[in-house]
């Protein structure tokens, strides 16, 4: 779900560019994330998700696979980040995760049963499911393609907040805008999603392009701190305490962390409820669990090791895939040639 600042978010802190504009950057991006993305944009007409002969998921391994080689060929130098053991403020939204993939498992079988294709389509990306097999075949085709995975020891999203504040990334990479809670100055969305996509229910269609959020343009116009903005995420909803504080819209959230000094100040004046602690989550976006024992190395792809998981194992087109490898190992080659020192980054 993530924290529900979208509304907040100024026009003038976002920029919509090209993929070629983020050319030679290094971006942290949130795994599950964009893993999740695959997994529902991939799909069927009626919802089914792509499968290999032994009915193993494998949308998630052709969005990995195809998307990163876009990266590389547009010159972004992409940085995997995978979530760790979720902290226990989380429980709560896991359950409700749960139980909404459940009730949209439900509505997806019916909808089967009664031809309605549509609606099958959208409760299937609504029951969307991350296996522990599908991480590790993710991890595993990644670093077959050279690229550098960090494993968080919590949240993959503080993670790459992190990574991306010491300066060891460019942005942090996701859909949802924790990242910028977390401390990431940059954020980078639509990533996973770039290009056509269909709108629900109609037969049209819309480009979708990455936008670049810039934190520090936030604080600017809002005229508030990164400590401010947390508070304001406790008040709408994050996914430590989904369902906000009822009453509290964006206008007004905005309007009571300004009306005191400090957020300290702001958080204590919220109604406080027996059930979640605020001051924890507002401890949490400023504190979260991260590791700095990490290395960032892109390496040259392992074509055999590629095809191995990809054809062998998982029964994609070789011929497809073939011609993906030989455009990442050539966009590679391409970055290492004409960008002065970018053999440091390929060892």
């Amino acid at each position: 779900m993530g924290v529900k600042i979208r509304d907040l978010i100024p026009e003038t802190a976002i920029k919509v560019v090209e993929l070629n504009e983020l050319r030679d950057k290094a971006i942290a991006l949130d795994a599950y994330n964009m893993l999740y993305q695959f997994l529902a944009a991939i799909r069927q007409p009626d919802g089914t998700p792509l499968m290999d002969s032994n009915g193993q998921i494998t949308s998630h391994l052709s969005g990995l696979f195809y998307r990163t080689v876009n990266f590389i060929e547009s010159g972004i130098k992409p940085i995997y980040v995978f979530d760790g053991k979720p902290p226990s403020l989380k429980e709560k939204e896991l359950l409700n995760r749960k139980k909404r993939k459940e009730e949209a498992e439900a509505k997806y079988r019916e909808a089967v049963k009664e031809a309605r294709v549509e609606e099958a389509r959208i409760y299937a990306q609504m029951a969307v499911r991350l296996t522990d097999n599908m991480v590790e075949d993710g991890k595993r085709l990644l670093k077959a393609m050279g690229i550098p995975i960090i494993q968080a020891p919590a949240e993959g999203e503080a993670q790459a907040a992190f990574i991306s504040s010491k300066g060891d990334a460019w942005a942090a990479g996701s859909q949802d805008y924790d990242s910028i809670l977390f401390g990431a100055p940059k954020l980078v969305r639509n990533l996973g999603i770039t290009g056509k996509r269909k709108l629900p229910k109609k037969e049209a269609y819309v480009e979708i392009k990455p936008e670049v959020v810039e934190a520090s343009s936030i604080y600017k116009e809002l005229g508030i701190d990164r400590k401010k903005l947390i508070v304001i995420g406790i008040m709408l909803g994050t996914d430590y305490n989904p369902d906000g504080i009822k009453g509290i819209g964006p206008k007004t959230a905005l309007k009571i962390v300004k009306s005191y000094a400090t957020a300290e100040e702001a958080l204590k004046s919220l109604p406080q409820s027996e059930d979640i602690d605020y001051l924890k989550i507002f401890e949490y976006f400023l504190s979260p669990e991260v590791t700095d024992e990490y290395n960032i190395e892109w390496k040259e792809p392992n074509i055999n090791d590629i095809m191995e998981i990809l054809v062998k194992e998982h029964d994609f087109s070789e011929d497809r895939v073939s011609s993906a490898v030989e455009r990442l190992v050539k966009a590679t080659k391409s970055l290492k040639t004409k960008q002065k020192g970018l053999d440091a980054w390929f060892k």
